[in-house]
């Protein structure tokens, strides 16, 4: 499976890839009770912290859309009660016969066991979850937190320990990978605190490197420069993937906006990365300055810059993410022009 993530892992993003391209506001899923006390339980066997342990959440978000889960509080028992009495019909996949799958054990080998002794162990456990949530609710204030995607240094040194790991779980949870252990978050946190200023700092996680830049924290899940990437000609293409390079390039014709075509007519246009000493003009008013110069004063990081694609015509620098296009190839009012758009890992730069 992608990143080695096991069979269980893979199926849940395959399973959430295909809910997220449904073209609805909401979703509502058919979890139960007994799918949320098995989700607490499994999360506390593997050493979860109060945000596993909150199991599946009502009201949750898959990108834009609601995700809701009105069922969680109904016993799947009772489920299995109203379909046979209205006559339903429903489909039992055969894998979930297969106890080689965690939850699959827990559901036919040791809750018959729970049931014996504890014949309420799923309510319990869903009022657990209840518990976890608000616990994490108060966590999260607690370090003036949000869901984030952006976190600087300096905030994990000026809180105390437990709410820095609150923290550093918060963002790698708003890119979706996995809380690590506590031993490891521990000394992530350590190595991200201790560290100079400048001090190079990469920490490889769930298939992701987290590095420090500029007081920073970033992440990106290509861990190095590509091995090769060979210029790629264009065409007229409305776009062109670049797996190497983890995105893709659109191209959206436009008039008086972009790069001129007529500039481009009967030349050699190409994709290509930076091999060092490029220049260009993004505006009119500033002289023509190197791309390092202007990936600095942007901010991108130097890991970055070396995996972005430039737009060439002939040995003409026209086009760079995030800097833009070259004053010599801007196309004019009115006339036909072309927009490009680098989309990688989610993102969009102009």
């Amino acid at each position: 499976s992608p990143r080695g993530r096991g069979l269980e892992a893979a199926a849940r993003d395959a399973r959430r890839a295909a809910l997220a391209r449904v073209r609805a506001d909401a979703l509502a899923l058919a979890h139960h009770l007994d799918d949320q006390a098995e989700t607490v339980l499994l999360s506390l066997l593997r050493g979860a912290g109060v945000r596993g342990a909150s199991g599946m959440p009502a009201l949750g978000r898959l990108g834009a859309k609601l995700l809701l889960r009105p069922l969680l509080e109904v016993p799947r028992a009772e489920l299995t009660r109203y379909a046979h009495a209205n006559g339903l019909q429903w489909v039992d996949d055969e894998s979930n016969r297969d106890t080689a799958h965690a939850r699959n054990f827990l559901r036919l080998r040791v809750a018959p066991l729970l049931e014996e002794r504890y014949p309420r162990w799923r309510q319990a456990l869903g009022r657990a979850a209840h518990h976890f949530s608000d616990a994490d609710a108060l966590l999260r204030d607690y370090a003036g937190t949000r869901p984030l995607d952006r976190l600087r240094i300096a905030e994990l040194r000026s809180r105390s320990a437990p709410a820095a790991r609150v923290l550093l779980r918060e963002y790698l949870g708003a890119y979706g990978l996995r809380p690590p252990a506590t031993r490891r978050l521990a000394e992530m946190l350590r190595q991200l605190t201790s560290a100079a200023p400048g001090a190079r700092v990469e920490l490889a996680h769930d298939g992701a490197v987290l590095r420090v830049y500029r007081g920073e924290l970033r992440l990106e899940r290509f861990g190095g420069a590509p091995v090769e990437f060979a210029p790629v000609r264009w065409t007229g293409q409305r776009r062109i993937a670049l797996p190497a390079l983890g995105g893709e390039i659109r191209f959206e014709r436009m008039r008086g906006a972009g790069v001129a075509l007529a500039r481009l007519r009967g030349r050699p246009v190409q994709l290509r990365l930076r091999g060092g000493g490029e220049r260009i003009q993004p505006d009119s008013r500033r002289p023509r300055r190197t791309l390092k110069n202007l990936f600095q004063e942007a901010g991108l990081p130097p890991w970055q810059r070396d995996r972005l694609p430039l737009l060439f015509c002939g040995e003409d620098l026209v086009w760079a993410p995030g800097i833009g296009v070259d004053e010599r190839y801007r196309a004019p009012a009115g006339d036909a022009g072309l927009v490009l758009h680098w989309h990688s890992s989610g993102d969009a730069t102009h």
